[in-house]
C-alpha cells in the first residue's frame, strides 16, 4: 500500500499545490502517471474547475489527473486506475457522493492492492476509518460515517494549536479529547499545516518541518518530528 497523506494542499502566499508538488512528484516517479480524480469535496465552484486547478499544479512536475465525473462508470474508473487522488473541501459531501457511487470499498480494495493514493485535507480525512475528525460543518447527510479505512487511526488535518484571546470555545485540542474519551483505543493525529504522512513499503513517516500532535486516551499527547517512528500507528 502506498498513501500520501497531506494536511491541506496550499500554504498561504503560495500557488495551489506549491509545497507538495515534488513530493507528488518523487511519490509518483518519473514515468507520467494520469490519475483518476475525485473532485467530490468541492461545494463551491464546480467539478472542472477544480480538476483544472489540480492539473496546472500538476503539469509543473509531469503528471495529470482526469475527474472521475468525466467517466460514464465511476466504479470501471476506479478499477482502471494507475492513481487515485482525492481533494479536499467538504468531507461530508466527499463521503455521500463516493457512497453514492459505490466508491468507497472499492477504492480500499484498489490502494490495498498496490495503486497510489493521494489525498489532502478531506481526501486524508476519507482515509481514516471514518470521517469523525474532521473540521467541517455537516452540510449533508453522508449516510454512514465508515470511510475508506486504509490506516488504522483517525487524522485531523489543519490542526492547529491557536486558541485567540477573544475566542470562548473548545479549542481543537478540547474537541479531540472529547472524540478519543468516547473512542478509546484510536490514535488521533493532529497534522500541521505544510506536513504529510507518507506510506510506503510497510514504513509510515511524518514528511515536513513541523511535528504532529499525537492523542490517545489516558496519554499525554505527543509531539513526534520527521525524525520520530511512526509505525506504532499502523497497529
Amino acid at each position: 500500500m502506498r498513501l500520501l497523506l497531506l494536511s491541506n494542499s496550499t500554504n498561504p502566499g503560495e500557488a495551489y499545490l506549491g509545497y507538495p508538488k515534488n513530493n507528488i512528484k518523487q511519490f509518483l516517479g518519473d514515468k507520467p502517471v494520469k490519475a483518476v480524480f475525485i473532485p467530490y469535496a468541492v461545494v463551491t465552484f464546480s467539478y472542472d474547475e477544480y480538476e483544472r486547478r489540480v492539473n496546472d499544479a500538476l503539469a509543473e512536475i509531469g503528471h495529470s489527473v482526469t475527474g472521475i465525473h468525466h467517466f460514464d462508470d465511476p466504479k470501471q474508473a476506479i478499477k482502471d486506475a494507475e492513481a487515485i487522488v482525492i481533494g479536499g473541501g467538504n468531507t461530508w459531501k466527499l463521503v455521500r457522493t463516493m457512497r453514492d457511487n459505490g466508491l468507497i470499498e472499492l477504492i480500499g480494495e484498489k490502494v490495498k492492492a498496490g495503486i497510489p493514493y493521494i489525498g489532502w485535507s478531506a481526501g486524508s480525512n476519507v482515509a481514516c476509518p471514518t470521517l469523525r475528525t474532521t473540521n467541517d460543518m455537516p452540510i449533508i447527510d453522508p449516510k454512514g460515517f465508515e470511510t475508506i479505512n486504509l490506516v488504522p487511526f483517525q487524522l485531523n488535518p489543519h490542526y492547529l494549536d491557536d486558541h485567540p484571546s477573544n475566542h470562548g470555545g473548545e479549542t481543537r485540542e478540547v474537541r479531540i479529547n472529547e472524540f478519543i474519551t468516547q473512542n478509546q483505543d484510536t490514535y488521533v493525529v493532529g497534522l500541521r499545516e505544510a506536513t504529510m504522512l507518507h506510506y510506503e513499503d510497510g514504513k509510515l513517516e511524518l514528511i515536513g518541518n513541523r511535528t504532529a500532535r499525537i492523542f490517545k486516551y489516558g496519554e499525554e499527547p505527543k509531539e513526534l518530528s520527521n525524525k520520530d517512528d511512526f509505525n506504532f500507528l499502523m497497529k
